[in-house]
């Protein structure tokens, strides 16, 4: 079972769950993904010591993370 979920200061927040043999869960997840990068929010896929930005949703994933992008200077 794969998690979209937003990182905030109060915590991750569930945004979609998909099962990669469920297409229109899938498909769900990916329309919800596609809401919150057009909102600003940034999509790295995480897992095994690894973060990796995605611009798709993978179906094959445990954990896709949201998050604001970090300013700085």
């Amino acid at each position: 079972m794969g998690r979209l979920v937003r990182r905030t200061l109060g915590g991750d927040a569930t945004i979609a769950t998909w099962s990669p043999h469920d297409a229109a869960s899938v498909d769900a997840a990916a329309q919800a993904m596609r809401r919150e990068v057009d909102a600003g929010y940034v999509a790295v896929l995480e897992g095994e010591g690894r973060i990796e930005p995605v611009d798709e949703l993978p179906a094959d994933a445990d954990l896709v993370v949201l998050s604001m992008p970090l300013g700085g200077g």
